[in-house]
């Protein structure tokens, strides 16, 4: 059986304050049709993509905070997403903030089958920013106030045939810097990882050292090391473009295992990218350079579980 899976990223262009969600709603559906009439399979939407990236802003209270969140997905105003999907026979990955039951806020995705059931929950682990808001500054990164760190692990999912019972795996945004998040994926068996941003097209946490394309040049970097050291396809996708005077970059691409970028986006506008996903060419590197069972020695691993900051040695 042919292990091919035609896959598409679906970048977002900007998505404003002002937006209602259903405009929002009607991008993302127009975007899954284009997918489906081009044959894909599976595309991957980016974090957060429901709204604004709201992370940028302070709120006092949660009144205006607490309309960007889903209580349940999909929720109402998701709905018509899943239903649109599951019609075309198209899976998906997206990105959206996370409210549960006992009150606890998650910046979080899901992976759906084209059946329209859902194959798995991610919640990211790796939250950038600041819980306080940096005194003068016109747009914050305020994840550690807004969200809870993940509690799921890296977790990695059997799709259904339909998906070419294939290993998959989600990061969302700056996960994608941390290989040790890659690699328990690759320990997972990972053979596509889902990766949606939100990443800004300054230095968020402040400062002038970091432009828009150092910052796009490091977001491909991640992705194309850490598919190559994990065996993995990965299908990396943004949402793009100014944002209410805040830039975001682009930079959607779909990578192979072996680190090459085989499409990639153009613009900072919706845009799809396309590429058939052969899962077996995952076990060139699996089975040889990256042969976890005969290479790997965890014994020598302990300082990346055991310590958070660095310690150099003495002078």
């Amino acid at each position: 059986m042919s292990r091919i899976i035609r896959v598409a990223g679906a970048q977002l262009g900007a998505i404003q304050r002002a937006d209602s969600r259903a405009h929002t709603l009607a991008r993302l559906i127009a975007l899954l049709e284009q997918a489906a009439a081009a044959g894909a399979k599976l595309v991957v939407f980016p974090e957060l993509a429901f709204t604004t990236f709201f992370p940028r802003w302070f709120f006092e209270t949660t009144q205006e905070l607490d309309t960007y969140f889903e209580r349940g997905f999909p929720s109402p105003q998701t709905q018509a997403l899943f239903d649109r999907a599951r019609d075309l026979g198209v899976g998906f990955y997206i990105g959206y903030a996370e409210l549960t039951a006992d009150g606890q806020r998650f910046n979080s995705a899901v992976l759906v089958a084209p059946d329209g059931a859902i194959i798995g929950k991610y919640r990211k682990i790796h939250l950038p920013g600041s819980v306080e808001p940096r005194p003068g500054a016109r747009f914050q990164q305020l994840e550690k106030r807004y969200f809870e760190y993940g509690d799921l692990g890296f977790p990695t999912f059997r799709a259904p045939a339909s998906l070419a019972s294939g290993v998959l795996g989600m990061l969302i945004c700056n996960d994608r810097r941390w290989p040790e998040a890659w690699r328990v994926l690759g320990l997972g068996g990972a053979e596509l990882v889902c990766v949606g941003y939100n990443s800004a097209a300054y230095d968020p946490n402040g400062g002038t050292t970091e432009t828009a394309g150092l910052r796009s040049f490091h977001s491909q970097l991640a992705v194309q090391s850490n598919a190559y050291m994990n065996a993995t396809w990965a299908i990396a996708v943004a949402k793009a473009g100014d944002e209410d005077g805040s830039g975001l970059i682009g930079g959607s691409c779909i990578v192979d295992p072996n680190g090459t970028i085989v499409a990639e986006a153009r613009t900072t506008a919706d845009e799809l990218i396309l590429a058939d996903a052969d899962l077996d060419a995952c076990a060139q590197g699996k089975e040889k350079m990256f042969n976890f069972a005969q290479h790997r020695r965890p014994q020598w691993y302990g300082p990346i579980t055991s310590q958070t900051g660095a310690t150099p040695p003495d002078a």
